[in-house]
């Protein structure tokens, strides 16, 4: 909670109007919104980055009218194109792969079986994978976490949809699904995204992450997906040689071209897919509410809003416990790490969430991408009608809960006190 020696009283130099705010955070006039976003939209995008964002601005804005007046089709059009390109990706794959077949049997025993292997191993390299786990992955399964499974469930059966066959529990302040080799399903937990929400709120992240599953996405399919990973191999083989030589330079100029092709397909691809990842959104944002209710919904947009200050604060504990832990100690010192984060994140005023909210609209603030931007999402959620929750949080489960994810919290927070945070 925010105290007394927090608060500050100014005028606002713009409009003259009474300021109070906190002191921790940036002083504006809900007034007039001055100072409302002083770093202003920050270092702009480039490349792809840019058509990226600029795509996600534009779908999103016409989505959120479309779906605003009621009307949540899909494009098949779009949806077909963008299937049709994928395919050609990966029939260029296999095109390779059969020259690369021939040069050994043709040029067995001679220069042409160097040929071959060469074009053997580039097919290789972009062949269509799998999302796996890694080993590196903190993974729960049901048998270490039995509640957490069973609150799974019970919002997949809300929804209609399967559960998820494995929890990776990271750092990273977000949550993901995404399919697991050809049929398993697979939740990311961000332990910082988590810890930071309340019980219900993390029934309505959980509602959203499954509702990805209710309504499918284009862009993370089996065959869409794994065409964008092989053109972003592609574009790694690519990418400009540094500090280049007289042959090095030729060889960039050479692959120039290539290059503008394939970034092209992917913009391309993009631009196709994304109506669905975006209308995935959406659809996934009403079944969040639906779920863990439209306030429920809103409270993790609202935390997502200041995912800055989840790392901000992380860092500063961090950094503050490995200074303490100097000589020997740094890790041990990780007790009460998570429970800091949730206090400090507790005492945000609400007039910082609706700065950041001001500032996000200013800005088309979106969490990625793949993401609509965010104040058109809450704005979607609360023009509507308030929707109660279909699944509640209970005490007892909440505890139990805690304790199937006490193991993995000590862990984790020793490890970024040890190695420090590095966020993605």
């Amino acid at each position: 909670m925010r105290t007394a020696e927090e608060e500050i009283v100014s005028s606002c130099p713009q409009c003259g109007g009474q300021i109070r705010t906190d002191r921790r955070f940036t002083t504006w006039c809900a007034a007039c919104d001055w100072n409302v976003d002083p770093q202003g939209p920050g270092e702009r995008k480039r490349g792809l980055a840019s058509v990226r964002h600029r795509i996600a601005q534009h779908y999103g804005e016409l989505l959120f009218t479309e779906l605003r007046a009621g009307n949540s089709g899909g494009r098949t059009v779009s949806r077909l194109l963008a299937y049709a390109i994928a395919l050609t990706v990966h029939g260029l794959t296999c095109v390779l792969a059969a020259v690369g077949v021939w040069g050994l049997v043709a040029g067995w025993g001679g220069l042409g079986m160097a040929f071959g292997l060469f074009f053997l191993a580039l097919a290789w390299s972009l062949r269509p994978r799998l999302n796996r786990l890694s080993d590196d992955d903190r993974v729960l399964l049901r048998p270490q976490a039995p509640e957490l499974y069973a609150l799974i469930d019970e919002i997949a059966a809300a929804q209609g949809t399967r559960s998820v066959d494995a929890v990776v529990v990271d750092v990273e302040a977000n949550a993901s699904v995404t399919q697991l080799g050809l049929r398993r399903r697979l939740l990311t937990l961000g332990l910082p995204l988590w810890e930071v929400l309340s019980p219900q709120q993390r029934i309505a992240l959980l509602g959203h992450e499954l509702g990805h599953f209710t309504h499918g996405d284009t862009r993370y399919g089996m065959v869409v997906g794994t065409a964008f990973r092989t053109l972003d191999t592609w574009l790694h083989y690519l990418q400009p040689i540094p500090n280049p030589n007289v042959i090095h330079a030729i060889t960039n100029l050479a692959c120039v071209p290539l290059r503008l092709l394939v970034t092209g397909v992917v913009a391309l691809l993009d631009l196709l897919t994304a109506p669905s990842a975006q209308r995935g959104e959406y659809l996934a944002d009403a079944a969040s509410a639906r779920t863990g209710s439209t306030e429920g919904a809103a409270g993790v947009m609202d935390r997502l809003l200041v995912a800055d200050s989840i790392v901000t604060t992380l860092h500063r504990e961090i950094n503050g416990r490995r200074m303490r832990g100097r000589g020997g100690t740094a890790g041990q010192d990780s007790e009460g790490l998570w429970e800091a984060l949730a206090a400090h994140m507790d005492s945000i005023p609400e007039s910082e969430y609706e700065r950041q909210r001001r500032a996000g609209a200013l800005r088309g603030h979106s969490v990625d991408a793949s993401h609509p931007p965010t104040h058109l999402r809450r704005r979607l959620l609360l023009e509507g009608p308030p929707v109660p929750a279909s699944v509640t949080a209970d005490p007892g489960r909440s505890e139990r809960i805690a304790g199937e994810l006490a193991d993995v919290r000590r862990t984790l927070a020793r490890e970024v006190v040890r190695d420090g945070y590095d966020h993605r």
